[in-house]
Order: structure tokens, then C-alpha cells, then sequence
């Protein structure tokens, strides 16, 4: 045996590295946004054209060793409608008007680094991790009338910190369900260190029933609920509008994916 696969062998005894690809579809359970004190909270569900299903993926990394596993994430979130206004819009002073068409755009990606560490490492059936998430959100958020006078847009990247959990109890060699969080709700000037108070939430939690198909192949499948949102003012407003914004959503997604591990 040489001395790279010595080498080889000991890496693999010691870390397991897993890739995991997941596709389906998205469910808006509740939507709504304001930009501008003046501006209108408006429902993306009724009135928005968010009323069908979204396709929606989902891709991660994950990297073992004895009690400890990393993560990278990366979650892709657009949501894309054209829809006939009944009412009024208005969004940091543009006032797209009732009886016309406005194309709407929700580009909401994050990138995630996450650490868990295993509480619980002797039980053969159970396992329980709690850790921290570092998310990177990536949102742009449009309104633009049907023939391209009337636009507004609003461009934002920022980190959130959150806490994480995953459990998972294995029936048999084969068989496993899981259930997965990552979460926090806290004041965002505390965090960043404003002036203005901005409150803000996530949650992304997730049951799962998986099989395992080979040593290296696991299917399963997965319903998650992807929440949150924020609420207040901006200190860095170059306008138009006043820099206020409220935004909070609530949805669903169905999906079946595969883990190969290593």
C-alpha cells in the first residue's frame, strides 16, 4: 500500500464529504411588502400573481468529522409575475395606477456557511446538533409598468446571523427522518450596529423522510417552511422614498432530492 492511499484512507476514515441537490416546488402561503411610509402594503398573493406554484432548487455541501459538520448553501429564490392592478400601487412615490399592468420581480438568493456539533454521540439511532449560520442574502425587488415608464427598484446584500439545529432518528439501516432549522429574530441595529431600529426574523425549517439506496446514495423527500422578513427604516437613503420597509413572507416548498456522500 502506498503512502497516498494510507494518506487516502485516513481522510476517508475521519471526514465524510456529501453533496446534496433537491428540486421542486414553491407555495406562497403569505406575502407583503412596503416601500415608503406612503407606500402601499401590498399582497403579492391576491394581488400580485403569486397565487401558483414557483419552481424552486436547492444546493449544499456538507463536510463531517467525528462530532463536528460544515455547510455551504446556496438557495436560489425568484419569483417572476405580470399581473392587472385593481388598485393603486404605490412604491416610494411611484404611483402605478389602477387598470394598468406591472410586471413584478422578487429576486430573494442566500449563500449560507453553517457549523453544527453533535450533543449526543453515543446513541446508534439518534443524533442531535446545534450550531450557528452565517446567511448572505442577495435581494432585488422590482415594479416596472408594462411599457417601461413607471420603475422602482430596491437592491439590498446584507448578513444575517442565525442559530441552527438538526435532528435525525434512524428506524433501521436504511430508513431516517429528519428535521432541520435555522433561525433568529432580533433588532437588526443591534446587530450592524445603526441608529434606526430594524426588526428582523427567519425561519427555514424542514422535515425530511430519506432512504438509503447505496453506501454513497441517499433519496429522500422534503417539506420546508422558508419565512421572515423585516420591518423599518434605512439610515442610507439616496431615494426616492424615505427609506422605510416592511416585508415579511411565509412560504411552503415540496421537494425530493439525493445525498452522495464520499
Amino acid at each position: 500500500m502506498t503512502s497516498n492511499t494510507i494518506a487516502q484512507t485516513d481522510f476517508n476514515d475521519k471526514f465524510k464529504f456529501s453533496g446534496v441537490a433537491e428540486l421542486g416546488f414553491l407555495n406562497v402561503y403569505d406575502h407583503k411588502i412596503q416601500f415608503s411610509n406612503s407606500g402601499t402594503y401590498f399582497d403579492y398573493r391576491r394581488d400580485g400573481g403569486q397565487d401558483v406554484l414557483f419552481p424552486v432548487s436547492r444546493l449544499s455541501l456538507e463536510l463531517q468529522s467525528d462530532r463536528s459538520t460544515f455547510y455551504l448553501l446556496y438557495q436560489p429564490l425568484r419569483l417572476e409575475s405580470q399581473v392587472y392592478l385593481e388598485n393603486d400601487l404605490v412604491v416610494d412615490e411611484a404611483v402605478f395606477a389602477a387598470g394598468s399592468a406591472v410586471k413584478l420581480l422578487y429576486n430573494f438568493p442566500f449563500y449560507r456557511a453553517s457549523y453544527t456539533r453533535e450533543l449526543f454521540p453515543n446513541k446508534p439511532k439518534f443524533n442531535f446538533a446545534l450550531g450557528a449560520t452565517i446567511q448572505i442574502r442577495n435581494a432585488t425587488i422590482s415594479f416596472e409598468s408594462l411599457d417601461g415608464s413607471i420603475y422602482r427598484t430596491n437592491r439590498d446584500v446584507g448578513i444575517v446571523p442565525a442559530i441552527k439545529m438538526r435532528t435525525n432518528y434512524h428506524f433501521n439501516d436504511r430508513l431516517y427522518a429528519e428535521f432541520e432549522a435555522d433561525g433568529m429574530y432580533a433588532p437588526v441595529s443591534y446587530l450592524n450596529g445603526s441608529d434606526n431600529e430594524v426588526v428582523g426574523a427567519i425561519l427555514d425549517a424542514s422535515l425530511r423522510t430519506g432512504v438509503k439506496i447505496t453506501d454513497q446514495v441517499t433519496g429522500f423527500l422534503n417539506l420546508r417552511y422558508l419565512g421572515g422578513g423585516a420591518v423599518g427604516t434605512s439610515d442610507d437613503v439616496d431615494g426616492p422614498g424615505d427609506g422605510y420597509v416592511r416585508n415579511w413572507l411565509h412560504f411552503g416548498t415540496t421537494s425530493a432530492g439525493f445525498k452522495y456522500t464520499f
